[in-house]
């Protein structure tokens, strides 16, 4: 089955199972950020992505194979628990799933969180930070391969890929927000300190392992994209201690609260 029927035959499941006819707005929760989603409520359905065809399964601490419904300022929010990435052995199409599944459960606004690493000293640990574009150098791409004729043309314009309409909206809603340049690169292992002078210099301020293949096929079906970083660390020869995916656990959990207000101030404005 090709990646795009696949995923409409997901989201029909989705659907019955969850009890949702249709979502607004779908949030791929990254490391940290499903903690802080209980803020927005209580659940009225979890749907373990196990239970959908074509979702693999999660092997990474901290993400589990969940995607949850909330209801939020009266729109239907879907939130995938449950991320999975290129350095688990998945294809392109297999990390981007879950976006299309959500998309082509009716959700028309995909919000992509994630922890990253801080290239930008300026940046704390802790911090949020808007995404206003990417660099993609995870060599893949979600569009590569057979493309069925009723899909749109791979060749996506990605000028507009992060929503300066919403990036406008969140930006004036929540003072202290900053926007920065996500890196997305393909890990697991993190970056030599060379490597991030390297990304410095051609204009990242932030490094991580996801959300850059998610987004593409996100546009790629007319979604409008938000990307939410939550800096849980100096990126490698920023600072001098060493990096350690718990330190990137434990960010997330000390910053819970305050990213699930922050979903729940920003869910209302897309």
């Amino acid at each position: 089955m090709d990646p795009f029927a696949l995923a409409a035959t997901a989201a029909d499941e989705l659907r019955e199972r969850s009890g949702v006819d249709r979502y607004d707005v779908a949030v791929v929760l990254g490391s940290g950020w499903r903690e802080g989603a209980a803020v927005l409520g209580e659940p009225t359905s979890v749907v373990s992505t196990s239970s959908l065809p074509g979702f693999a399964a999660p092997t990474v601490p901290g993400h589990d194979g969940q995607i949850l419904s909330v209801e939020v300022a009266g729109r239907s929010v879907a939130l995938v628990a449950g991320r999975v990435h290129l350095y688990e052995g998945n294809s392109p199409a297999a990390v981007v799933h879950p976006v299309r599944t959500v998309i082509a459960a009716g959700a028309t606004r995909v919000v992509l969180t994630n922890a990253a690493g801080g290239i930008d000293p300026a940046m704390r640990a802790g911090s949020v930070v808007v995404i206003r574009d990417h660099i993609n150098l995870t060599a893949a791409s979600p569009l590569e391969g057979p493309m069925p004729a009723q899909v749109a043309s791979r060749f996506v314009d990605l000028t507009d890929l992060y929503s300066a309409r919403a990036r406008a909206a969140i930006l004036a809603a929540v003072p202290g927000l900053e926007e920065g340049v996500y890196a997305g690169l393909r890990g697991p292992h993190y970056e030599t300190p060379a490597e991030i002078l390297m990304l410095a210099s051609v204009g990242a301020t932030l490094v991580g392992m996801s959300t850059v293949l998610e987004a593409i096929a996100a546009r790629h079906l007319g979604a409008e994209v938000v990307g939410l970083s939550l800096v849980s660390n100096a990126a490698a020869g920023v600072s001098s201690a060493p990096l350690d995916h718990r330190e990137v656990l434990e960010a997330g959990q000390h910053a819970a609260g305050d990213l699930g207000h922050l979903l729940a101030r920003i869910l209302p404005l897309l």
